[in-house]
């Protein structure tokens, strides 16, 4: 299967391995090192060769940063990670700090004395993030220093081999627009912004750009390379040679240039000028190598980023298709829940039952189920209040009577991404519990009916998501939504719905709605839905158009969890709505008549 369940974390590692890089520090006269969770591509989730924060800490969450100093250090993780990362390491070796509120560079802002070495490696930081990091050195009369050698690499001996998978091609029927037409469009917009070439770091950026895909990283499909694009001429992909078979390689032969990554650094300084770089997603090396060849730099953000977000009508046509075939998943595996004693399970059999029931329904409905879109979080009882968990050997929990289990899982198929939470319940659940569900449960519904004026940003509307639960003295330390790829990413920007959600929501947005409710040591309740950016619309009676959110998710919410006098007419309106629909799309599509009746059942009106 696409998840297993082998313990990563050892806290009994971490105090060796620190001391270890504490001793190669000193050999570097280092007085601190920066340690962030990142590869040279600045990708979310990163290769097994690239894990060198879980390495050190133990800890192994897709965001953090850790500060090592030769008498302490800190692991730094945000809200979703706070009990992880506690569990994860070793206490007599890290402390545990706030990456969103008290990130690194504010820490070293109070620490850093005139004279200090910071070590960093100019690969894993972003130009943005090392002028931050050289910028506060300098006011301090501290050091940035960029390390030759990655000092970790140094002490890890058995790091895993770099990831060596195929490229793929990713059909126009899916992809919806040739990569002919992709390169043109950004070549004229170069052109019109007075740039000669634009360097791409980012793999997403480029599977989108070319039309490939990979599996050089678990659970997104993604080929690791990178390319130089000008605005005349042809670009050149830097890839391993050993990933193209003769198709790929003749496809891509038609568009670009092919050259093998060791080919890159020496290509950064005959680039033709001025170069489009961008300061969030290079890595820092980049920059220093374009600027010390004398090569004019424009920053700006990836040109691919936007175009990539909002998705054309055969992507959106994709992304309804892939969650109709994933709700009927969802359908056949609810049904087999139901039909469990669930105290006889355990979160490893929840987890390994959905992907054995995503496989079977993606082959009989003739789309087969690529991976898993990440490390599906099945949490029984408390571990649900930990916002990211992830099962493993050890931490694998018996379900209990009367608990909630928090299920958020998704799915890659070739014509889509998907993610959904629902919360399933052991029997008989309590009124509190039933009661916070529906406080989450109605900030789902506000945000699926909400209407908003072009130029809207995620950050102006997530309020409706928070204002029940609020209003009630509960918060979650979350955003509400993250934007979703086309058969990419599950977490794909710009867009989102948070308190940092600056982004304007445009037409073809993909993005999830997941507010949440947490009780350390006791519950978690998520309810997640992806929906995407509708045109704008006239409002009867109104002066403007306003954009809406069409649902992409069709599965039932368990009513079984809601407390009805606490929803409005409006939302019960909607529930109901979405429950006939999820009816109607789904029971055709599902294996058994058993299914089909559970269906019939769990979609009644409330």
């Amino acid at each position: 299967m696409f998840q297993n369940f082998t313990v990563k974390a050892d806290p009994a590692t971490v105090a060796p391995r620190l001391k270890a890089l504490r001793a190669a520090m000193s050999a570097e006269n280092l007085d601190i090192l920066l340690v962030p969770h990142a590869d040279e591509y600045q990708n979310e989730y990163i290769p097994a060769c690239a894990e060198r924060l879980a390495f050190l800490t133990g800890f192994t969450g897709s965001a953090g940063e850790a500060l090592v100093f030769h008498d302490t250090a800190i692991l730094f993780v945000d809200g979703r990670y706070t009990i992880q990362a506690a569990v994860q390491t070793d206490p007599a070796c890290f402390g545990v700090g706030d990456l969103v509120n008290d990130p690194p560079i504010s820490f070293l802002a109070r620490e850093l004395q005139p004279g200090m070495r910071v070590g960093f490696d100019p690969w894993l930081l972003t130009v943005a993030q090392a002028r931050r990091l050289e910028s506060l050195c300098e006011k301090t009369g501290a050091v940035a220093v960029a390390t030759q050698i990655n000092l970790i690499d140094r002490i890890w001996t058995d790091r895993p081999a770099e990831p060596m998978a195929k490229v793929t091609l990713h059909p126009v029927s899916r992809a919806g627009l040739a990569a002919s037409r992709k390169l043109a469009a950004m070549a004229k917009n170069m052109r019109a912004a007075k740039v000669a070439s634009v360097v791409l770091t980012d793999p997403s950026s480029i599977a989108w750009a070319l039309n490939i895909r990979g599996a050089d990283v678990s659970h997104t499909p993604l080929a690791l390379a990178r390319m130089i694009v000008p605005a005349r001429g042809r670009a050149t992909l830097f890839v391993e040679g050993a990933k193209l078979d003769e198709a790929t390689r003749a496809e891509l032969l038609a568009l670009v240039v092919l050259a093998e990554p060791d080919a890159f650094e020496a290509a950064l300084a005959t680039a033709d000028g001025p170069v489009m770089l961008d300061p969030d997603r290079a890595p820092a090396l980049v920059g220093v190598l374009i600027a010390d060849a004398g090569v004019a730099v424009v920053e700006a953000r990836d040109p691919v980023i936007a175009p990539r977000a909002a998705k054309n009508s055969i992507e959106l046509k994709g992304a309804a298709a892939a969650h109709r075939r994933d709700g009927a998943a969802m359908a056949a595996f609810l049904a087999w829940y139901d039909q469990q004693d669930a105290a006889t399970l355990d979160e490893i059999t929840i987890v390994r039952k959905l992907e054995a029931v995503r496989t079977e329904t993606g082959a009989r409905l003739g789309m087969p189920l690529r991976d898993i879109s990440f490390d599906t979080i099945c949490g029984a009882g408390p571990n649900g209040a930990i916002n990211h968990y992830r099962v493993d050997e050890k931490s694998n929990r018996k379900v209990r009577a009367g608990d909630l289990v928090l299920l958020d899982s998704g799915a890659q198929y070739d014509d889509g991404t998907t993610d959904i939470t629902r919360v399933l319940p052991a029997g008989e659940v309590s009124d509190e519990y039933r009661r916070h569900f529906t406080l989450v449960l109605k900030g789902m519904i506000a945000i699926s009916l909400a209407r908003f004026p072009s130029g809207t940003r995620g950050v102006d509307i997530d309020v409706l998501a928070r204002k029940a639960l609020w209003d009630a003295g509960f918060d979650y330390a979350h955003g509400t939504g993250h934007g979703v790829g086309s058969y990419l990413g599950v977490h794909e920007g710009p867009q989102s719905i948070s308190k940092r959600g600056l982004a304007p929501l445009h037409n073809g947005m993909i993005l999830s709605n997941e507010p949440g409710l947490y009780v350390e040591g006791s519950h978690g309740i998520r309810i997640e839905n992806l929906i995407v950016v509708t045109a704008p619309k006239p409002v009867p009676g109104g002066i403007m158009p306003m954009h809406g959110f069409a649902t992409l998710t069709l599965c039932p919410i368990d009513r079984r969890l809601i407390h009805r006098k606490l929803l409005t007419t409006q939302e019960r309106r909607w529930l109901n709505a979405y429950h006939a629909r999820v009816r109607r799309e789904i029971t055709p599509l599902v294996e058994s008549e058993a299914v089909a009746g559970w269906l019939e059942q769990a979609t009644q009106k409330i």
